[in-house]
Formats: C-alpha cells, sequence, structure tokens
C-alpha cells in the first residue's frame, strides 16, 4: 500500500463517553466486520471489560475504507481507555498515531480526562479531531457543549462533527474528516528498520506476541531482528495485521502497524517501547521510548496457599507484557507468608490487576490495605530513604521528619454540588487552590491534597455527591513533611502486618477504633477468645473482642454430684488457655478489602 494512503488515529475520550461504540460504528460502516461475528464492544475483547463497560487495555485494528471518489485507504484505529489509572495506556496509543479523535458527552460535556486526554496528545504533536458523541440522547445539548469546547479546548466551533455512536451518524463524516485532515506516517521504506513495540502479550502456544509500529524500513517473515534495548536477536516466524482478529502477511511496510512472534517464551525479555532493528542493517539509533510511569499505589498480593508462590510469579511476568505500567517486587509477611508488592496507577487498576489474575491465571489471592510511597529523613545524617510499606518504617526514635506524596486534583462539577464537595475535599485535607467558572453548569475547582487521601474512594464520593456529573484528574506534585504515625494491628498479640498503614496523627484514634469494630465484625468466632488492638508504637489505642464459640461439655451429665461439672468445666477453660496460646485465627479476604473502606 502507498505510504500515503495509510492513517494512523486513536480515539481519546473522558470515561463513558462512547469511544468503543464509535469504534464498533466504524468497524460496520468500512465493512471490516460482518454482522454473523458482530458484537457490541468488539474490541474490548476481555470478559472484565464486557462486563464493567469500560475499556482497560488499548486496542488496534487494519480498516481498509474506500472513499466515495473510489480510493482506498488503510486507516489503523486503537482505541483507548478513558479512566484516569489506564492514562499510560492512551499514552503508549499515541505514540504510535499522526492524530487523535477527541470524543466529548453531548449530555454530559467536557470532563476532566478530557483535557488530560488532549494536551497528552498536544504533547505528541498530534492532529485533532474534535467529535461531539451520542447526540441522540434526550438529554443531549449539542450547542451548549460546542461553545464548552472551543472555550475550554480552544477548538474552533464549525470544525466539530456532531454523532452517534449508537445510531451511526456521523460516522462517514468523520471518516472523511481523517482521511484529509490527519497527515500521512512519514519514514522511509529504504532506511534501516526502526520499529516501535508499543504492546505486547502471551499466548501458550506462539509465546510472547509483539505489536509493532513501523517508523523506518520493512520487516519481513523470516527477517533476522534484535531489540535495541537487551540486543537479543530473533528470526520472525509469523508476521501479520489485526482487523480485528489477527491475519498474517508476508510484508509490513514504512508506516504500518501489525503483530509479530518470534517464539519468545520468556516474557521478561520484550519491552514496551523499546526499538526493533535488524542484525544485518541495524539503525544507529533508538526510537525515543516511553516515559517511566511511577507507581501511585503500593500493595501487598500473597497466594493464599504458600504453594503457588512460583505460579503467581509467573503470571505477573504474563500480565506484565500486556500491561508495563503494572510493577512488582518479592516481599515476606509474619501473617501471609511470601508474595509480591506491587505498584499501580490507582485503585481501579489494583483492582482490575487483581480480578485478572484470579480469572486468567486461576489464583486465590489475599490483598493487603494499599499504601503510597513515604519519604523518611532520617534524624543523624539527614539522609532519606523511600518506603512503601509501612512494616518498613524505622524506629521513630531514628525519624527526623515523615513526608508524604502531595497531587494537584483538577475537580470539574455542576455549581451546584459545590459546597458538598468542598467540604468532602477540606476533610481529605486538602488545600484549597482556584475555582474557575468553565460555562454555566461546569466549575473547575483545584485543590492539593495528600495522594493517600484520595486512593481509595475519593473519586466514588465525588460522583455520588454530583449525582454522577463530577469528574476528576489530578498530576502527582511533590512530597511535603505531615506529622504521620504506623498504626498496627494485633490479633492475640500478635502483629498482623497486611493491616498496617501510615496515617495523620489526628485521625489515628478514630481509624484503629474503626477498624477494630470492622474486624470484629468479619473474623468469624473461634472456639477461644480472640481480642483485637490498634496499637501507635507501644501504646493500643483500641480493643475489641470476638466471643469464643460456647460448647456445653457437662451436656452428657444427669444428675449426679455437681464437682463431677466442675471437674468438667475446669479441664475445658485449660483447654482453651492452651488453645489460645496455639490457635491460629484465620482472617478471611472480606476483612482485607472491608479494611480499605474504612472511613
Amino acid at each position: 500500500m502507498n505510504q500515503s494512503r495509510i492513517r494512523n488515529f486513536s480515539i481519546i475520550a473522558h470515561v463513558d463517553h462512547g469511544k468503543s461504540t464509535l469504534a464498533d460504528r466504524i468497524l460496520e460502516k468500512t465493512g471490516a466486520i460482518d454482522s454473523r461475528t458482530f458484537h457490541n464492544q468488539l474490541l474490548d475483547d476481555m470478559a472484565l471489560e464486557q462486563e464493567r463497560g469500560i475499556t482497560i487495555k488499548a486496542s488496534s485494528v487494519k480498516i481498509n475504507y474506500r472513499r466515495p471518489n473510489g480510493d482506498m485507504y488503510i486507516l489503523n484505529l486503537i482505541d483507548t481507555p478513558g479512566h484516569v489509572d489506564f492514562s499510560y495506556e492512551v499514552s503508549k496509543s499515541l505514540r504510535a498515531c499522526e492524530g487523535a479523535v477527541l470524543l466529548v458527552d453531548a449530555g454530559q460535556g467536557v470532563e476532566a480526562q478530557t483535557v488530560a486526554n488532549l494536551y497528552l496528545a498536544i504533547e505528541n504533536n498530534l492532529e485533532i479531531i474534535a467529535v461531539i458523541n451520542k447526540i441522540d440522547l434526550s438529554t443531549a445539548e449539542p450547542e451548549k457543549v460546542k461553545k464548552q469546547i472551543h472555550q475550554i479546548l480552544g477548538i474552533n466551533e464549525k470544525e466539530i462533527i456532531l454523532a452517534s455512536g449508537k445510531l451511526g451518524t456521523g460516522v462517514n463524516e468523520l471518516l472523511e474528516k481523517i482521511v484529509e485532515v490527519i497527515p500521512a506516517p512519514l519514514g522511509n521504506s529504504e532506511k534501516p528498520l526502526q520499529a516501535l513495540i508499543f504492546d505486547s502479550q502471551y499466548d501458550v502456544y506462539q509465546g510472547v506476541i509483539v505489536y509493532v509500529r513501523i517508523f523506518n524500513g520493512i520487516l519481513k517473515k523470516g527477517m533476522k531482528i534484535k531489540m535495541m534495548s537487551s540486543g537479543n536477536a530473533y528470526d520472525i516466524l509469523e508476521i501479520g495485521v489485526l482487523t480485528p482478529k489477527p491475519v498474517p502477511c508476508e510484508i509490513l511496510t514504512c508506516g504500518e502497524v501489525g503483530y509479530i512472534t518470534c517464539n519468545i517464551r520468556a516474557a521478561k525479555e520484550v519491552e514496551n517501547g523499546d526499538t526493533i532493528t535488524t542484525v544485518e542493517n541495524p539503525t544507529s539509533e533508538a526510537l525515543p521510548g516511553y516515559k517511566h510511569v511511577r507507581p501511585m499505589v503500593f500493595a501487598g498480593i500473597y497466594p493464599v496457599n504458600s504453594k503457588d508462590f512460583q505460579a503467581l510469579k509467573d503470571a505477573m511476568e504474563k500480565l506484565q507484557l500486556s500491561d508495563s505500567s503494572f510493577v512488582y517486587e518479592v516481599e515476606s509477611s509474619a501473617s501471609v507468608g511470601f508474595g509480591f508488592r506491587c505498584g499501580f496507577l490507582g485503585l481501579l487498576h489494583m483492582e482490575i490487576v487483581q480480578e485478572r489474575l484470579e480469572r486468567e491465571y486461576d489464583m486465590n489471592l489475599v490483598i493487603t490495605t494499599p499504601s503510597v510511597v513515604y519519604k523518611i529523613r532520617k534524624a543523624y545524617g539527614g539522609e532519606i530513604i523511600e518506603i512503601e510499606n509501612p512494616t518498613k518504617m524505622p524506629d521513630p526514635s531514628q525519624i527526623e521528619a515523615i513526608l508524604e506524596p502531595f497531587v494537584e486534583a483538577s475537580i470539574i462539577i455542576p455549581p451546584v454540588s459545590m459546597g458538598p464537595i468542598l467540604d468532602l475535599c477540606e476533610s481529605r485535607r486538602g488545600v484549597y487552590k482556584s475555582t474557575e467558572y468553565l460555562s454555566e453548569d461546569r466549575v473547575k475547582i483545584i485543590y492539593e491534597f495528600p495522594l493517600s487521601e484520595i486512593i481509595v474512594d475519593f473519586y466514588d464520593r465525588i460522583k455520588s455527591i454530583s449525582k454522577g456529573y463530577g469528574s476528576m484528574d489530578y498530576d502527582l506534585k511533590d512530597h511535603r513533611e505531615s506529622d504521620l504515625v504506623r498504626l498496627d494491628i494485633l490479633i492475640n498479640n500478635e502483629m498482623c502486618d497486611a493491616f498496617s498503614a501510615i496515617v495523620h496523627r489526628e485521625r489515628s484514634q478514630f481509624k484503629g477504633r474503626a477498624l477494630c469494630e470492622k474486624l470484629k465484625e468479619l473474623i468469624p468466632r473461634q472456639l477461644f477468645e480472640v481480642a483485637i488492638q490498634a496499637a501507635i508504637g507501644g501504646k493500643v489505642i483500641s480493643r475489641e473482642t470476638v466471643k469464643p464459640m460456647g460448647k456445653n461439655v457437662t451436656g452428657k451429665c444427669y444428675g449426679g454430684d455437681i464437682t463431677r461439672k466442675r471437674k468438667l468445666w475446669e479441664k475445658q477453660k485449660e483447654g482453651k488457655k492452651r488453645m489460645k496460646q496455639f490457635g491460629k485465627v484465620e482472617i478471611p479476604q472480606e476483612a482485607f478489602l472491608a479494611a480499605l473502606k474504612v472511613e
């Protein structure tokens, strides 16, 4: 295919603005998929994506588009996620494109992630096509949203396309605009090979499937290639394009997007953002890689059965292939054994990783309370160390100060919700920065928060207070000094490090009490008394007791001397004392999940 007839573009938007539905209509209109094999959210091929109605993984598809004048074009479409936790998927997809279709809901208007994704596209010097979607809804106000897009994003109102992903309205106009506005890919097929790895996944039969975008040169079946970061060389066994099913072909030319397989069995040999070149005629320089993302939230993931440790390690290696923003390292815990300390971009990201490990790799897991990265300035010498696990916190006598990460959050809400939202922000130790009225029914509030205060349920609270119209996006700012302490939970005088957390001193008493009460409800009754305590340092600040189950040991005695019954009661008391000393308390998974939601 002539390089001037290729167009590479992504669809970007805030979560739930109809990206996947619009992608479905584009596939239908261009005949890329027939009616027999079609289903809604076609590019969302993960069961989790179908169930939750959200895009988790960016997915690409090659479309053959014939214009009304008869000219044929190849459109390489990449559908991206919209949730803030998956912004890394968006940024790496945009590196493989020359243009982006920015989607805005006709009822919801411009939201926080719309603005964040637009800036990502501008950073990559992409051509932007603005589309107002869902114009068929009864709540749609396209003219008002047009003004919003012009005021907030600076896009000319006349250039905005009105569309409905559900009905297919405006799709033909959008396809024509993509061909006219988005430039053809640059590069030269005669130059040495430069191909960017923008994604990969593991297949049991083929090994690692590598998704590539060719910037210079060509890729052929049987060619000997090497990865520039590791220097490893491989023979290409299969080469192909996604339509959206994999279709093998003989060659990928400059500007095209496709996949290759080389029978790579070790998942860690492939790195997203790496450059592929040939062994015979290698390129002198690698393509600019991806900006390394730092995880925001950390939690421990442990197998329920310690024998599954190696299986969990293999599963995490394979999962990291398709999600390079997920990081992990081995750790051990006194209460739950060997496992991993894992880093995530947010709480939804953590939930998705947990569900994928359980479903796709058949793992039975225990997840500990999430925490963020704290910096500790030591009392002697002023050395600064980073800790993401509360159990690694040094003795208080060695600590001069604890610094916690702060983020700047942009919250877009209707003005009617402003009072309760401001109260919520103040209750989460927020520092007010500014208010900006974007339109008569949209106001943007900027706050700075400690990251630990917003990772669990802050976004959910904003959504419920604003009746679904609120949205939020945040950027990491810096670490600041705070009055923090480590809160420990003791079960029968044994510290359960899975529940340890670093909390603000003012809230520690309340948080400890709430955790003890919650655990009392969730830990099942044993044959012996279970004491649940919250402690800061050596000081116990709260205690709850799970009463033992009753067992009537004198039920078999009919009449006779009372001393016989007393003897049995004494024997039972001794047995319970011994049981309390050596008995282990099984903590259910619900208890770990409930610990996240304690207010």
